[in-house]
């Protein structure tokens, strides 16, 4: 990755009890998830980016453009980002147009990047424009302050868990919007999330906190299925892989899932053959066997390559990195098992995955 084509963020920060210590090479396009605990240092991070924690001979060039280093420092009001808050942070006294033409005025005619009319269209917003803040619900409020940060037309969006403050069925609202805003946006954006739901729908690439150190970072299917570091999201370890819906099977409400020529059997949630879709699979939800079986529940019986053996969390137990096709999945055995069914890098087995264990 040439230095035009990317961001490079490095920062060095001491406090009394807390430490960051980062040096990122991150890509220049794409939703970039910041994961980790709480007290890893995620949003110290965002503010750093910002310029709203200055640190002494940090390094900061988005895409090419140096916005601090040892020689110069970039104040935040010259920095062209927008920064998505927990809470919306809309302006009380004005409508949500009014809100919206605040962040388009702050830039210049010719320098708009995105149109009124395409923010409003991609959050869904146009029948809100009259409204108050105060009249909105709390998933509405984000979708605006959401498209009043992209019409100021940044060149890096920073969103610090957006989604934080809504309730369960606010964030299934909103989540469709910020699938499309993935789609269709060209630039990139640091999504900070303690959610597994929201990194393995949203993320293209992975960074990893853990107490102010940058553990991981890379392509989110790939730093998944590390296994000197399993990561996880939620309650285990586990591979995010796309695909396609390929076939829907009515009578059984099932789909098929077709990942890089691996096909799995899922859960139909209604999306149309050809639509793209994100499957997240669980160490736990994986087994092995040497052999394929004919009489048995489990739909996903798929041919698969040994590829590592690491250790777990337990001593008992194993995490096992398999191969099927050109996809990598996770298995948790107990070491019993793999000893048992002779399993070494190299070895041919199937991996059998409930339909109902995965997520979609």
């Amino acid at each position: 990755m040439s230095p035009s084509e990317g961001i490079r963020a490095r920062f060095k920060l001491d406090y009394s009890g807390f430490a960051l210590d980062v040096d990122l090479v991150l890509p220049g396009r794409g939703l970039i998830a910041v994961f980790g605990p709480s007290g890893s240092g995620k949003t110290t991070l965002l503010r750093c980016i910002a310029g709203l924690q200055r640190v002494a001979d940090g390094q900061l060039t988005v895409n090419g453009d140096t916005w601090q280093d040892g020689a110069h420092f970039r104040p935040p009001h010259r920095r062209a980002l927008g920064y998505v808050f927990q809470e919306a942070s809309l302006f009380p006294h004005l409508t949500v147009r009014g809100n919206l033409d605040y962040g388009m005025n702050r830039v210049p005619p010719a320098a708009r990047k995105v149109s009124l009319d395409r923010a409003i269209a991609l959050l869904g917003i146009g029948g809100l424009l009259g409204r108050k803040p105060q009249g909105l619900s709390g998933g509405e409020r984000q979708r605006v302050a959401i498209a009043r940060a992209l019409l100021t037309s940044p060149r890096l969006l920073l969103m610090d868990e957006p989604l934080a403050a809504l309730d369960l069925a606010r964030k299934q609202e909103i989540m469709p919007y910020l699938e499309a805003l993935h789609a269709e946006l060209e630039i990139p954006v640091l999504y900070v999330s303690h959610s597994p739901d929201e990194v393995g729908r949203l993320a293209d690439h992975l960074v990893v906190l853990d107490a102010g150190r940058a553990v991981a970072s890379g392509p989110m299917m790939e730093t998944l299925a590390r296994l000197d570091l399993p990561i996880r999201l939620g309650e285990d370890a586990g591979v995010v892989l796309e695909g396609k819906i390929a076939e829907r099977d009515e009578s059984w409400r099932l789909a098929r899932v077709d990942c890089s020529g691996t096909d799995f059997w899922i859960r139909d949630s209604g999306h149309p053959v050809g639509h793209a879709v994100r499957v997240r699979i669980l160490a736990r939800d994986v087994s092995i066997a040497l052999s394929q079986t004919a009489d048995s529940s489990i739909l996903n019986i798929v041919a698969a390559e040994v590829l590592e053996i690491g250790d777990d969390t337990h001593p008992a137990q194993a995490i096992v990195k398999l191969k099927l096709g050109a996809s990598p999945v996770l298995a948790r055995l107990t070491r019993r098992s793999v000893a048992s069914l002779g399993l070494v890098p190299g070895s041919k087995a199937y991996a059998q995955i409930k339909a109902v264990a995965l997520i979609a």
